[in-house]
């Protein structure tokens, strides 16, 4: 009996069983999608040849019909190999076939005793291979393109070979066209031994069936419901049997007893049994997304059997109760494993020794729930009766997070269920078995040596060992299925049967194994959820309904951690869903970009979820900032200098203004606001998001929190310059002030989150705020950057131009000035030194660069054009250098002079562009002296001590250093970068030096224009001019300074000269006496005035030298 390896046997084809309903399952599936199908099967040339094979099968003559086979004859070499991976699938399907039989057959001759409950090892497999094998025959007989496969193939054999490869292989598609009927007939002879399995399940399955309120009557799961046995261990007489799957179970006596029918009419368990299962389920899992609707088969099959209109009464009742009960008591379990399941999680939670004694109770917990949720997901996708609420629940979100929760704690804490165990094993086990066998009446040497050696095995363990040693007890558990074998057979000498204590208490030692070296394998075995992978459209459904709840959103990462399951539904002998060895595989494999794509998708919608309520509580809190604001003060100020003055103003009746802070008065704790209810909504999402660092699916990590960062800085951008309110056809944009109150508070909401999340959120602002100091985000999207630069040349400065805006030194602002046409925008508003410094804090040093770039881009376009009105008029110019003394002469050249008005201007504009660079500048050196005060100190200590006869690239090199701070120099580094660039290759350096000299010569002699303009008078209040010609004393410093550096020409030499001109030329207005042309002769003087103080170096040493001679 023992050459027979019963327990070998079983294990492999029950393993290669699984193997094959893989490969059929996905032959099934590829045949039913018109881009997977074999090409053959779906070519329009071949549609006739396909329908004569499908029509003459099994048996095709292909000599007498060539005819109808003369499309095949060219195709044959490619047909045998495309169709050879399907052809030899059905030809594995076969041999499986006939080697499940012979066993079957042999366990029949070897009359072996089975019950659940004492040889569980043999009994389970036996009954597995049974509903494998059926499994396996119906999906076969589901594949509508089995006969044009098989046929083709071996017509395509035949033509090329001679013969057909495998003859019986057809005869077995068309026997096992109705596959139930022709099994039912072939398991006569095996129904004793399949109704001896069945019956037994009857101690275990009604046991398993209870309703939800029989389960909470008894108190099942619960640990603190009798605390004076908290630390006693989980015992059970049947203890594999306490977590043996109910959908197992139910698919063994609905398939095994539609074999063995004829038990139902004379065994009352196996009938009670039967109608149980029946009245609990509408349809059975086969495998994967492939369901049996059980009535209507089982009606079908007993309807045409002689006797059976009980037997056919039986199923249409529990059908009706199936479908008017089921849903509702399956419903009320999960209800009930909600509560008990969050007990447990949370007491061993606190108190993680407990999952020693207790974790029978686990894996129990695990199975039941893990049931629950497969019935539900099996019966939502295929229920018929579509009426009731029973099938859609929303909270089944948390039955699997809890789950989840109990399955961490497995993995977290494995180490202490291993000590317990093996201390178990060893101080009590061993003990026990050793006084059984002791006691046995007979024992046979080969059993006697197996015996023995699991108690030596048992005894010699030490705790010591799990330190750098891992258990294995695998040969243990199969010696023991190896033993149920042996003994279990009629003639055994020790029978199993007469000795049940003894196959019980080594079912409780295989339990106690299993928790010292398989705790992977048993979660797996009590809760993988894998099947989830082939029902995504109901799994999606679920994780939207979860997403939707508030309630449920705090377990919305159960569904990204149920892909972690989904590598278990793999099987070696379908290596094309994923293959090991190629490690770029599983993400090329079908079935991994699908479930990689789930839960990137999972984390994706939780993070977006979480930043759209971020955003939502950003949006408040920037209202409440915006309160704050001093422009919202005025009305309370007025009202509180009406009161004061007794001035009557507004209706009667008017409702006060309410002021900032009155939100955060409550006068009831019940009152809930918005902001509340977001705050409490993000908690909860925050939480999932939050649940797990990392998780590996499919050999690949996902880190839920990188996902609500990645979205935090795309929001947060996209926020900051929505922020902004730029409006491109009114030219409108939020005051710089203003927005930096509503990032500060953006700013702080963010910050707030790690309160939540542990992510970094200052690697977020980094990001985002760097990225708004450049002209473009990484993204090509205009940034605040480019945006208030954009701003302040085109519009506010472009006003200046037109002389609608002023720039007020005394006020070190731009004023509107009085006009017809009233502007859209206060220029004090936005270029004052607190919105200077709020600008220069939104773009930092980097774009405040960028803003410099742009502004000296422009001075040197307007520099450009000035040269070119130079060379019109070089001529005269050089004349007029060399005449200031002569003012007869001076006066005709001046004459002579073209575009005058021209230059003046656009010097003017330099200057106006170069006024607003100064008070950009002076707000930066402000900003980042409040915040590195100390670097900011050493900058503009080495710029005020660089020796005159240092190297004026090195200067130029701690210029720019000092200009990035904010500092002024004396040369403006980027706008001698910005005039450089000007150097045309036609013009010889020397020529450039020149047309640089003689613009500043026309310049000096163009200024005695200006008094005749109205706009000229100088107005002591604003220390200026109205049409901003004291801007010209920045930009003729500036500009020479820039250029002479450029032509390594002497700044001072080249003012002086400036100067002589300059007094010379305004002298010569003191001889006029025409009033309209000296109007505004002594605001002009004091230009001259002006051009000397701003450059204090050489103020004393040019004024006393020019205005002497």
């Amino acid at each position: 009996l023992m050459t027979q390896k019963l327990a070998e046997k079983l294990t492999i084809l029950n393993d290669r069983g699984i193997g094959m309903l893989t490969r059929i399952y996905n032959i099934k599936k590829a045949c039913g999608d018109p881009k997977a199908k074999p090409s053959y099967l779906i070519d329009k040339n071949l549609e006739s040849a396909v329908k004569f094979i499908v029509r003459k099968f099994p048996a095709v003559e292909t000599r007498n019909n060539n005819q109808q086979l003369a499309q095949l004859q060219k195709e044959k070499s490619e047909i045998l190999k495309n169709l050879a991976l399907y052809y030899f699938t059905f030809v594995d399907v076969m041999e499986f076939k006939d080697h499940v039989c012979e066993l079957l057959n042999t366990i029949d001759a070897c009359q072996v005793f089975f019950d659940i409950t004492v040889n569980f090892d043999l009994t389970k497999n036996y009954l597995d291979l049974v509903v494998t094998y059926i499994t396996l025959m119906m999906l076969l007989s589901r594949i509508e393109e089995r006969k044009a496969i098989i046929g083709l193939y071996n017509y395509a054999h035949e033509m090329t070979h001679g013969s057909r490869e495998y003859p019986r292989l057809g005869q077995m598609i068309v026997d096992y066209e109705n596959p139930l009927k022709k099994m039912m007939e072939e398991f006569v002879p095996h129904g004793k031994s399949l109704q001896d399995a069945l019956v037994s399940l009857q101690m275990v399955y009604p046991r398993r069936n209870l309703s939800a309120d029989q389960w909470r009557n008894a108190q099942l799961l619960s640990l603190i419901s009798a605390p004076s046995t908290m630390l006693n261990p989980a015992q059970s007489d049947t203890m594999p049997c306490e977590y043996l799957s109910l959908d197992t179970m139910e698919k063994w006596i609905v398939f095994g007893f539609i074999l063995c029918h004829a038990a139902l009419n004379t065994d009352p368990a196996a009938l009670s049994l039967w109608k149980l299962a029946l009245q609990s389920n509408s349809c059975l899992c086969l495998f994967r997304d492939e369901v049996f609707h059980i009535h209507k088969a089982a009606e079908d099959l007993f309807v045409n059997i002689r006797g059976y209109n009980k037997r056919v009464n039986d199923i249409r009742e529990c059908k009706e109760s199936a479908l008017s009960h089921a849903g509702s008591m399956h419903r009320e379990r999960r209800k009930f494993l909600r509560s008990a399941l969050k007990e447990l999680a949370t007491v061993l939670a606190d108190q993680p020794g407990l999952l020693g004694p207790k974790a029978l109770f686990v894996f129990m917990a695990l199975s039941f729930a893990r049931d629950e949720i497969i019935w539900l997901l099996r019966h939502a996708d295929n229920i018929q009766k579509k009426s009731t609420d029973d099938f859609i629940d929303k909270h089944i979100a948390e039955l699997i997070f809890y789950m989840e929760e109990l399955r961490a704690h497995v993995r977290k804490y494995g180490p202490v269920m291993q000590r317990y165990y093996v201390q178990y094993l060893s101080g009590f086990d061993a003990v026990v078995l050793n006084e059984l066998v002791q006691n046995l009446s007979v024992c046979p040497e080969d059993e006697s040596i197996i015996m023995s050696s699991f108690v030596n095995t048992m005894t010699s363990l030490s705790v010591k060992q799990g330190n750098g040693e891992v258990f294995d007890f695998r040969g243990m558990r199969l010696d023991w299925f190896r033993l149920q074998a042996y003994t279990s057979v009629s003639k055994a000498s020790l029978g199993l049967a007469d000795h049940r204590e003894l196959g019980k208490m080594m079912n409780t030692i295989i339990f106690h194994t299993k928790m010292a070296d398989s705790l992977v394998e048993m979660l797996v075995e009590t809760s993988d959820l894998s099947i989830f992978c082939f029902y995504s459209r109901a799994f999606e459904k679920m994780f939207q309904q979860c997403l939707e709840l508030p309630s449920q959103s705090r377990y919305s990462i159960s569904f990204p951690l149920l892909c972690t399951h989904f590598m278990s539904c793999t099987h070696e002998l379908c290596p094309e869903e994923v293959s090991h060895t190629d490690p770029e595989s599983a993400q090329n494999a079908p079935r991994g970009v699908q479930i990689l794509s789930l839960c990137n998708m999972f984390l994706d919608e939780m993070a977006k979820q979480a930043r759209n309520l971020i955003t939502d509580i950003c949006t408040e809190q920037c209202t409440l900032s915006d309160q704050l604001l001093p422009k919202h003060c005025a009305k309370t100020i007025s009202q509180a200098v009406n009161k004061k003055s007794k001035k009557q103003t507004g209706k009667k009746g008017e409702p006060e203004r309410e002021k900032p802070g009155v939100e955060s008065m409550r006068k009831n704790r019940l009152l809930v606001t918005n902001l509340d209810k977001l705050h409490t909504a993000l908690s909860e999402l925050c939480f999932s998001i939050n649940y797990v660092p990392n998780m590996m699916v499919w050999e690949h990590t996902f880190t839920p929190r990188e996902y609500l960062t990645s979205h935090l800085e795309i929001r947060f951008t996209k926020s900051i310059v929505g922020m902004t309110m730029y409006n491109q056809a009114t030219q409108e944009i939020a005051k710089p002030s203003e927005l930096l109150t509503s990032v500060r508070a953006y700013m702080t909401v963010l910050q707030s989150i790690e309160n939540y999340v542990q992510i970094d959120i200052t690697r977020v602002f980094n990001n985002v705020l760097l990225q708004q100091t450049q002209h473009l985000d990484s993204h090509g999207e205009p940034t605040i950057t480019s945006l208030y630069t954009n701003w302040y040349l085109e519009t506010l400065l472009r006003q200046v131009s037109n002389g609608h805006i002023a720039y007020f030194p005394a006020m070190k602002a731009f004023v509107n000035l009085p006009t017809e046409n009233e502007l859209t925008f206060n220029a004090e508003e936005y270029s004052d030194i607190s919105e200077m410094r709020s600008l220069s804090e939104l773009l930092g040093p980097y774009g405040m660069k960028f803003l410099s770039e742009s502004l000296m881009w422009h001075i040197s376009s307007q520099v450009a054009e000035l040269k070119k009105l130079v060379v019109d008029n070089v001529e005269v110019l050089t004349q007029m250098r060399t005449s200031f003394d002569k003012p007869d002469h001076m006066a005709a050249l001046f004459k002579r002079l073209t575009s005058v008005d021209s230059v003046l201007k656009r010097m003017t504009i330099i200057g106006v562009i170069l006024s607003f660079r100064s008070l950009a500048q002076e707000a930066l050196r402000d900003v980042l002296s409040c915040h590195i005060p100390f670097l900011v100190s050493s900058v503009e200590d080495f710029k005020d001590h660089i020796p005159r006869e240092t190297d004026m690239k090195v200067a130029m090199n701690v210029y720019e250093l000092s200009s990035a701070a904010g500092l002024p120099c004396e040369i403006d580094p980027a706008l001698v970068v910005a005039l450089s660039s000007q150097k045309s290759e036609n013009i010889s350096p020397e020529e450039e030096y020149k047309i640089a000299c003689l613009l500043m010569v026309f310049v000096a002699v163009s200024m005695p224009t200006l008094a005749s303009n109205v706009m000229s008078q100088y107005s002591p209040a604003i220390e200026g001019h109205c049409n901003n010609i004291h801007c010209l004393a920045k930009a003729i410093n500036q500009i020479a300074a820039a250029l002479f550096t450029i032509h390594k020409g002497s700044i001072e030499d080249r003012l002086k000269e400036f100067l002589a001109l300059a007094s010379s030329s305004l002298l010569k207005i003191g001889q006029e006496t025409d009033k309209t042309t000296t109007r505004n002769r002594e605001s002009v003087y004091l230009l001259l005035d002006m051009v000397s103080e701003s450059t204090p170096p050489l103020r004393d040493k040019i004024q006393n030298q020019v205005y002497s001679s």
